[in-house]
């Protein structure tokens, strides 16, 4: 007798899902970056508002760079939560200078500060009270500690590792809200054409071919001067070019599902239209759709990347992975390749990911298989 497998189409695809190895790593993977993206300020060693504190003297330093660090405090006050120091940094009250050694002369602190090359660096003096203390005893210990620099510092000075971190989120939220956008739009458009047909197919087809036949990223740059540079503007231009395909996919799963018994009788009872299409059609297509969202929200990552390397994605001082490779793309040439190299193995791994995570999606929904 033949054996029937037995269970939801749902439950036989994360079984399928679970058995593809790359597929599930991947996923692992986006989970872990996507966590990372999320508590970037509480995992960045420089967790001031976007990684932003520039030391010039100790700029292109190569990963594991390490340096004494000498922290001033400053005599103003912010008021932040911990909820927002945990999303959004804190901002920079603390000024941090780099030095090759500190001795205490007469009551004061004198520090000699970091040059590279071999120069003498400039020698400063600070008196206690400027560290809001009567005595300079006990400051060395308090204010100075040794800094390393695990991937390095940027052109700027800047702690790399920090900035990646925080840069992860830019990615992460171009990603989640570019694909939402065009979820929205794609599948309203798409449900409306295959649904209904006749004149309402033709006009949003129309739509549909007149946007499939500009280039996406040259759309995308035209909105984007639209509607100036800046954060949220990236996300509108790349949510809204990104619904043609899932429109095109919901609009042929619309036709071939819109035929067969279920919606049948849901018209005989006396449905409405919109409650056949949210409660009968839509839940039997979201497979396919959910596989076109993995393979968007790595194309959106791309053309956001993308943006910032021609200078019209997220502006400075905001971190941006394609952002870092424009700022030291020259680098390369110079002996100093990993500036570049560091964002751009980032992007490719969490372009891969979703890549393979799309892959897995799709064999796991393939009714054939």
């Amino acid at each position: 007798m033949a054996e029937f497998k037995t269970g939801s189409l749902t439950s036989q695809a994360l079984q399928k899902f679970k058995k593809n190895f790359w597929g599930v790593c991947s996923l692992v993977f986006i989970v872990l970056c996507g966590l990372m993206a999320l508590c970037c300020y509480a995992l960045a060693p420089d967790d001031s508002k976007n990684a932003n504190q520039m030391h010039l003297s100790i700029h292109s330093r190569p990963p594991g760079f390490e340096v004494q660090m000498l922290k001033i405090p400053s005599t103003e006050t912010t008021e932040q939560s911990a909820l927002q120091n945990f999303f959004f940094g804190k901002k920079n009250t603390t000024t941090e200078v780099p030095i090759s050694n500190y001795q205490i002369v007469d009551g004061s602190l004198q520090i000699t500060e970091y040059a590279s090359d071999g120069v003498q660096g400039m020698v400063k003096t600070y008196e206690a009270d400027r560290f809001g203390r009567s005595s300079i005893e006990g400051v060395p210990s308090t204010y100075i500690s040794n800094k390393k620099f695990l991937l390095g510092t940027d052109k700027y000075g800047r702690d790399m590792l920090s900035r990646m971190l925080v840069g992860s989120r830019i990615s992460f939220s171009i990603g989640f809200i570019a694909v939402l956008i065009s979820l929205v739009i794609g599948i309203a458009m798409g449900a409306a054409a295959g649904y209904f047909g006749g004149k309402v197919d033709k006009a949003i087809m129309w739509v549909i071919n007149v946007t499939w036949s500009i280039p996406t990223l040259l759309l995308v740059i035209a909105i984007t001067l639209a509607l100036g540079k800046g954060y949220w503007q990236v996300f509108i231009a790349v949510g809204i070019t990104m619904w043609v395909e899932v429109a095109r996919i919901v609009r042929g799963q619309v036709i071939s599902v819109k035929q067969v018994q279920y919606v049948t009788a849901a018209r005989a009872l006396g449905f409405s239209d919109l409650r056949i299409i949210r409660n009968h059609i839509l839940p039997n297509i979201m497979a396919p759709v959910i596989v076109i969202s993995a393979a968007n929200f790595a194309s959106a990552i791309l053309i956001e990347s993308g943006l910032s390397f021609l200078g019209i994605g997220a502006q400075p001082p905001t971190p941006s992975w394609g952002a870092m490779i424009k700022d030291h793309y020259s680098y390369i040439i110079l002996g100093k390749p990993y500036l570049a190299v560091i964002p751009g193995v980032a992007i490719m791994s969490l372009v891969m990911a979703f890549m393979l995570f799309g892959n897995a999606l799709r064999d796991a929904f393939d009714v054939k298989s």
